[in-house]
């Protein structure tokens, strides 16, 4: 088989977008067994923070401690397997231990994975709790006399009990999406006989998948119940600038202009602070219904399907979510054209005021030019008369000298001229200056 040339560029990135596709990837889990899967809403310092406590979990276990890079680890520890995983708002802690398998199932206390892992480093994990879920893995001889539907009406709240059969009737499913007195959720499944590890593992992480999102999801709630109270006051505000600019004259403008823009700032930074949790809850919403559908659930007599439960329940929120997202923008496009048809309304009154004060400006300049003229006229004159002064001192001087005319008449004979070609010249000055203009 050939191999890459030696001289082939490599694209840096090239491996690790290679593994993402094998990131994460489910683990082979065996009934009996107990599950305890813990999400920690975290920000970017409590995300470092929950990897040096993973580091020291590690230490103390004799375990070398994870690099920086790495965002997943599934590791035996003693009496539990744990698996981490880094993700962008939040940390995922599992933890696993077998159960006896030739032991019922304690109903009124039944073993959790949590207790087998320190007490005092479990206190300290690092972020807030967003979810918790306790899952048993159980086999048929486990379930007692009464089989799987006894166990889970036993174990969970009757009145929001959901269930089904996954892996074509193959697994049972339970589950009451309620907190129990410890502050964790419930679930129970059992497998069939002829469910491989692998398989029942696949299965297990997609209902840990579903619980993670489906909390995760649900954050966009509490944003999308607060836009829509500030979202009720900025429409009720907009409606009446909208009815104050149709009566408003051109001394009020101005301030509504003002007025509107401040609203128009609030609406967009509304919108910039619950928009991204609306696009990460949309993004959640699918997640969960995707991973819904991988089940391929069948109806179990007595009992809501997960799919059913989720419809009910978790369809009304992400209906808010959705309304909440499209009213700030449809909000948002009717501000700015308010806004527009205000500024519009203002620049038309701007040209008007404008074309006023030219046609002022055209009236003052027609006044100085009928001024200019008649100063014209009179610098003419004055021109005229200096310059035919001088020609009458140049007319005594030169009739000693034989010059045939006086010095009156001389100046007399040259008024005309020299009035003429002053006139003339300052023509001559205007249109060079002035073009056709003057």
């Amino acid at each position: 088989m050939l191999s890459l040339p030696q001289h082939t560029v490599q694209h840096p990135l090239r491996t690790a977008l290679h593994n993402e596709i094998h990131a994460r990837p489910p683990e082979s889990v065996q009934a009996p067994m107990a599950i305890t899967h813990v999400v920690m809403l975290c920000d970017a310092p409590q995300r470092q923070a929950s990897r040096a406590h993973l580091g020291q979990l590690l230490r103390d276990h004799h375990r070398s401690s994870l690099d920086e890079a790495t965002t997943h680890i599934s590791v035996q520890l003693g009496g539990f397997a744990l698996r981490w995983e880094l993700h962008t708002e939040f940390v995922t802690w599992t933890f696993m231990v077998p159960l006896d398998a030739g032991q019922a199932l304690d109903t009124r206390s039944p073993p959790t994975a949590i207790e087998a892992v320190p007490q005092a480093w479990c206190a300290q994990l690092p972020g807030q709790c967003l979810s918790g879920i306790h899952i048993w893995l159980v086999q048929a001889a486990q379930s007692g006399p009464g089989g799987f539907d006894t166990l889970v009406e036993q174990m969970l709240n009757t009145s929001s009990l959901a269930g089904s059969l996954v892996h074509l009737g193959a697994t049972q499913v339970g589950t009451d999406f309620a907190i129990h007195a410890d502050g964790y959720s419930r679930m129970l499944v059992q497998p069939g006989a002829e469910v491989s590890p692998a398989r029942l593992g696949r299965l297990v992480q997609r209902l840990l998948e579903i619980e993670t999102y489906r909390m995760m999801a649900l954050l966009g709630l509490p944003a999308a119940r607060h836009a829509v109270a500030v979202l009720g006051q900025a429409e009720q505000e907009l409606a009446e600038l909208a009815q104050a600019i149709r009566q408003a004259d051109r001394q009020s403008e101005p301030a509504l202009l003002d007025r509107l823009t401040r609203l128009a700032g609030q609406v967009e930074s509304e919108y910039a602070a619950s928009h991204a949790r609306f696009s990460a809850s949309r993004a959640y919403f699918e997640l969960v219904e995707k991973r819904v559908l991988d089940l391929q659930e069948q109806r179990l007599s007595g009992f809501l399907s997960v799919r059913e439960f989720m419809e009910r329940r978790l369809s009304p929120a992400r209906s808010t979510c959705e309304w909440a997202a499209r009213r700030q923008n449809a909000l948002s496009e009717r501000v700015s054209r308010v806004s527009n048809l205000l500024r519009t309304r203002v620049e038309i009154e701007q040209q008007q005021s404008s074309q006023q004060l030219l046609g002022s400006m055209n009236e003052r300049q027609a006044m100085q030019l009928q001024l200019q003229s008649t100063v014209e006229g009179l610098s003419v004159a004055a021109i005229t008369y200096y310059i035919t002064g001088l020609i009458s001192y140049l007319a005594k001087g030169a009739y000693p000298l034989g010059w045939p005319l006086s010095a009156q008449a001389t100046a007399a004979l040259a008024i005309p001229v020299v009035a003429g070609s002053v006139w003339w010249g300052l023509r001559r000055l205007h249109h060079r200056l002035f073009g056709k203009n003057h």
